[in-house]
């Protein structure tokens, strides 16, 4: 993993409300879905950031914003310090180039009626200027080479390979731009555990090579820890904690971080009597509908009334090292705990 350098994806304030209506030929917003609900962080060139939290908290939301997939209710999202969130047309279009996507699902997002060579090479078809005509043949077997498969199966259909294999053309295709940043939404949940290491493994030499930053969205924390620099845990479509991969795993101060790595498989079989499991009552609110303060403060352990009365920003606190949102943030030493 590479050490941060400069920053190249500024993500600031950034609020997705999706409208809630009632009405059939009359519509009245009657509430709105806070999916994403102020988030901000930086990414530096050549790392990469871990984002994790419950299904529904907000991630894949937030890389549709940052993907302009989605316009944002209200924030900024800036690329190289140019903003892509208001973005339009051709501008839009030359921005995107810097950063793509690897989706979740490697076989519903490739086109069962088009040709490996086709799917990977149809970015030249967009961006006509990357890659002369003449050249995009050869440049598409280049790709599929760098991703460790073989270049003669160019004319082969998604169907033919198998699900690690169909998860390399995905990632080929994010790299045919040359883009700074790929954003991998669950990249590897629906692969073997075997295949997920081999993925693994690829994205990270791919780091190396292309200096490229990730914005790596997972449920698995084990996944998460092994190729993150940073990881941010999100609730209910905010960032409760965020730092260094060993301050996150090692010392976690959200008392939902806490309870998010108790819940993480023991290797060695020794500890796994005395460990402490920390086990949340009741479901995650409704986005609609979020408990005032702080989101989290219906299901924590730790909830007083001043966590209904304000919202807990996300800073550094007393005896921390790195920021937290919770007023009663106190670092757990998970090493010993386990």
């Amino acid at each position: 993993m590479t050490a941060p350098a400069e920053t190249i994806l500024e993500v600031r304030d950034l609020v997705k409300h999706f409208p809630l209506t009632q009405g059939i030929l009359v519509k009245r917003q009657i509430g709105a879905i806070k999916a994403v609900d102020g988030v901000s962080f930086d990414l530096h060139r050549g790392e990469t950031l871990g984002v994790v939290g419950e299904s529904g908290c907000g991630k894949s939301t937030l890389a549709k914003l940052l993907m302009a997939l989605e316009r944002p209710t209200s924030g900024s999202v800036k690329i190289n310090g140019r903003e892509i969130a208001n973005a339009r047309g051709g501008e839009l279009k030359r921005m995107r180039r810097n950063i793509q996507m690897v989706m979740q699902d490697p076989y519903t997002s490739l086109n069962p009626r088009m040709t490996v060579g086709d799917i990977v090479g149809e970015p030249f078809e967009i961006h006509t200027d990357v890659v002369p005509k003449g050249g995009r043949r050869r440049k598409v077997q280049e790709l599929l080479e760098v991703v460790g498969l073989n270049p003669d199966h160019i004319n082969r259909y998604p169907h033919q390979f198998s699900g690690g294999q169909r998860q390399r053309i995905g990632i080929a295709r994010g790299l045919a731009l040359q883009p700074e940043i790929i954003i991998c939404d669950e990249p590897v949940s629906a692969l073997d555990v075997s295949i997920q290491a081999q993925v693994m493994n690829l994205l990270e030499r791919l780091q190396t090579e292309f200096n490229l930053a990730y914005i790596f969205i997972a449920h698995d924390l084990s996944v998460v820890r092994h190729i993150s620099d940073r990881v941010a845990v999100m609730y209910l479509g905010k960032i409760v904690e965020i730092g260094r991969d060993s301050e996150i795993y090692e010392r976690p101060t959200h008392p939902y971080t806490q309870a998010l790595l108790s819940a993480v498989p023991v290797p060695n079989p020794e500890g796994r009597e005395t460990r402490e499991r920390i086990i949340l009552q009741g479901d995650p609110p409704s986005p609609a509908n979020p408990p005032s303060g702080c989101h989290f403060r219906t299901r924590c352990w730790k909830a007083q009334a001043i966590c209904a009365e304000q919202e807990p920003l996300l800073q550094i606190r007393s005896g921390s090292d790195h920021p937290s949102a919770c007023h009663f943030a106190e670092a757990l030493d998970v090493v010993n705990a386990q």
